[in-house]
């Protein structure tokens, strides 16, 4: 399926240039190119579910936020910023959001039904005192992340909210396996630093 734009976007060495087709493709699909969105889709669709279904496991669910990954990749195309980062580093970002708030969800509802147990058994449970925890500590490390680099922040976000491997990492965000350590190790000094966590 990715013959008729790929034959528009060939290197001299006659080599499909993967970054530069999927941002001629999503450029397309921002004009409401719906053959332009079925190529993307048959490009990316696979590397998608690989990663939703690392952080989910079930198959089903894993279908599922995928299709809502293209769905927004549909509605959301004409926002994409090219000086961000690539195409497929913007949808697989897309995708791990996707996946950590449907664990979430799925989370939420477990503790809720433990809690709900917990209270029937009449054992004392701080909901409050919990939540504020919890909640302040999501807050310092979600400050902490918006003090690194664009390219810092996804591949930490790939690599440890997504779970993906070094190599995976490198092959989501369409990079040598050597940048992705490097990004990744300055990544988590800086997080390291930005928290106070002593090394």
């Amino acid at each position: 399926m990715l013959g008729r734009v790929a034959a528009d976007i060939r290197v001299d060495d006659g080599v499909t240039d993967a970054s530069r087709l999927h941002a001629v493709l999503l450029s397309r699909v921002a004009s409401g190119d719906q053959g332009a969105f079925a190529e993307l889709y048959d490009a990316l669709c696979a590397r998608v579910l690989g990663l939703v279904r690392s952080v989910l496991v079930d198959h089903a669910q894993s279908e599922e936020v995928t299709q809502e990954v293209f769905l927004e990749v549909w509605q959301t195309a004409p926002r994409f910023d090219v000086s961000r980062g690539s195409v497929s580093a913007w949808i697989m970002t897309m995708a791990h959001r996707r996946a950590i708030d449907r664990v979430r969800a799925s989370q939420s509802g477990r503790d809720r039904d433990a809690r709900i147990g917990i209270r029937n058994f009449d054992a004392p449970y701080d909901n409050v005192a919990e939540t504020v925890e919890t909640t302040i500590e999501n807050e310092r490390v979600q400050r902490a992340m918006t003090q690194l680099s664009e390219l810092q922040r996804q591949a930490l976000t790939l690599a440890y909210y997504g779970g993906l491997t070094q190599a995976e990492v490198a092959a989501a965000l369409d990079v040598p396996l050597g940048t992705v350590k490097t990004r990744l190790r300055d990544g988590m000094i800086r997080l390291r630093d930005e928290l106070g966590v002593a090394s």
